[in-house]
């Protein structure tokens, strides 16, 4: 009787006989073509026709007006914390099932990140714990919300749409009404996934998306903050130029700015990548369908799919194992692998690293049983054009 880590192995093989990587960008549009063309022209720094193309494009897919690209996505979720004006001290809500770059750009604000639980059916921020969480564990003083463990304020909430899925955003928002919190959408993994037909992004005050290597879409290295707001918007441009005033030769300085713009030969990258984002999108979700048909077959685990009220991009495939299976990780990560098969574990949670240990956490049972289950499988949108 074969394993379960040789099952598993098994119908990833079937997809992909070959060695395959996790995610992997697939360039077959006009990329060849726009980088020459910044090559040509010169224009290859944080100056130049593709950038604001770039920043158009992504504006009129998402249906969010204002666009600034950044050098990365930690860079954008980094300035969205910088807009809400967070200041030393003050607490954000931030899932502990995320990528560094969430609670890494809470402290590059001097901010201390909250940790918060995830539930499974989206793998994001669990609605009802957290305000369950908030009523017992917080309280209202002069229009904010106020850590009564800490008695500092908790400014915001950041949600994470974890893999592509996005979380459960209609209870967010009546959380964030109620608690009086900023919400800010961390849509790094999330371009071209839905909620309830409108584009994730749509309903932070401001949101980030990643562009890096690995992502639905690349700019080699980039990012972009989303916002309806014009002002916003406009000081966010100026500070990720680094908070240089306008003239044709002086260099003066206003405030503490970044060099955070994102340069026009990854724009023009990201162009021709936005190209075909609706090509990659229906290839991945071929390969999720394809997925799902062939895990069927087989016991001790379930491969997640998006759930009823979502749309998702399925950037990252996901495998949850059985409760009971959960102690099988490690092996079918070893046999994947050495098959010359990628395939991963979540992150480990952040209230588990050594820079954030003491921050304050509710009960994260629901992302602790995650983390021990959950296998990312192989997701490039290639996988999906043979599986067509």
């Amino acid at each position: 009787m074969s394993s379960l880590a040789e099952n598993i192995t098994a119908i990833l093989k079937e997809v992909s006989p070959g060695p395959v990587g996790l995610h992997e960008p697939l360039f077959n549009g006009k990329e060849w073509d726009y980088v020459k063309q910044c090559l040509d022209t010169g224009w290859v720094s944080t100056s130049g026709s593709f950038v604001e193309k770039f920043e158009n494009q992504l504006a009129e897919f998402t249906n969010i007006p204002h666009v600034i690209a950044t050098n990365s996505g930690t860079s954008a979720l980094h300035v969205c914390l910088e807009l809400i004006d967070l200041k030393r001290g003050e607490e954000v809500l931030s899932p502990a099932l995320s990528f560094v770059a969430t609670a890494n750009a809470i402290k590059y604000c001097d901010g201390i990140p909250h940790f918060v639980d995830s539930e499974e059916r989206t793998l994001g921020v669990d609605p009802q714990k957290l305000r369950s969480y908030l009523r017992k564990e917080t309280k209202l003083l002069y229009d904010r919300c106020w850590n009564k463990r800490t008695n500092r304020p908790i400014r915001a909430l950041i949600v994470v749409h974890t893999f592509g899925c996005p979380v459960d955003l209609d209870p967010i928002v009546e959380i964030c009404k109620e608690n009086k919190l900023v919400l800010i959408e961390d849509a790094a993994e999330s371009l071209g996934s839905y909620y309830k037909g409108r584009h994730t992004g749509n309903w932070g005050l401001l949101s980030a998306l990643s562009f890096n290597g690995n992502k639905i879409v690349t700019t080699g290295g980039g990012g972009a903050i989303l916002t309806r707001d014009p002002e916003l918007a406009r000081i966010a441009k100026h500070l990720t130029t680094t908070a240089k005033l306008s003239h044709p030769w002086e260099y003066n300085h206003d405030n503490i700015g970044y060099n955070y713009r994102l340069p026009n030969i990854n724009a023009a990258l990201g162009c021709a990548q936005l190209e075909q984002l609706e090509n990659f999108l229906q290839q991945k979700r071929a390969l999720a369908l394809r997925y799902n048909n062939l895990f069927e077959k087989l016991k001790g685990f379930r491969f997640f799919t998006e759930p009823e009220s979502c749309k998702s991009n399925y950037w990252l495939n996901v495998l949850i194992l059985d409760r009971e299976n959960a102690n099988q990780m490690t092996s079918i990560l070893e046999l994947t692998n050495k098959s010359g098969i990628m395939t991963r574990p979540v992150w480990e949670l952040m209230s588990s690293l050594p820079m954030y240990k003491d921050c304050p956490r509710m009960d994260l049972s629901g992302a602790e049983d995650l983390q021990r289950r959950t296998i990312n499988i192989p997701s490039s949108p290639i996988l999906g054009a043979k599986n067509e």
